[in-house]
């Protein structure tokens, strides 16, 4: 059955599930916009964590708007036996690197780590691949360049 949602709890989660107000109190500028003290969003955030209803906040990086408009995902293949989330956690080091993860590989696409790397200017993405290659030994990778940008939109659920 589905959860039951008041109407307030409804608008607290429409207002959430956007962009957050840009200031350091967000979730206090959203209970003042929806007439509720702080704690009642903090509180309804932190039972549907509890609950596993929520997995996560996070930020998304507009990065074409921020100005990194040269933008590459590097393909990794990790040999078998090397170390690889020790190899992800260095690569995941880097500034340039917003997301760094592990997927299984099939026999056709037998690349395991996957790094998204950011830059300004064209090339800056090749240098990280450069200096990532040289500190892990890592020779074997595919760097697939961004050509444009399709989506970056988030569920909207109220």
């Amino acid at each position: 059955m589905a959860k039951q949602f008041s109407a307030t709890e409804r608008e607290i989660l429409r207002r959430v599930q956007g962009t957050l107000p840009d200031s350091a109190t967000p979730f206090a500028d959203i209970a003042a916009q929806v007439g509720v003290p702080e704690i009642d969003v903090l509180s309804l955030l932190r039972r549907m964590k509890d609950g596993q209803e929520i997995r996560r906040f996070g930020a998304t990086l507009r990065h074409q708007k921020a100005g990194y408009s040269h933008n590459a995902m590097v393909a990794w293949r990790i040999p078998e036996g090397q170390d690889v989330d020790a190899i992800g956690e260095l690569m995941a080091e880097r500034p340039e690197i917003s997301h760094c993860y592990i997927r299984l590989t099939t026999p056709e696409w037998t690349f395991n780590l996957y790094t998204m790397i950011h830059g300004q200017n064209p090339g800056d993405h090749a240098q990280v691949v450069k200096e990532l290659s040289e500190a892990t030994g890592l020779t074997d990778f595919d760097v697939l360049e961004s050509v444009r940008e399709l989506k970056k939109t988030s569920m909207v659920y109220f």
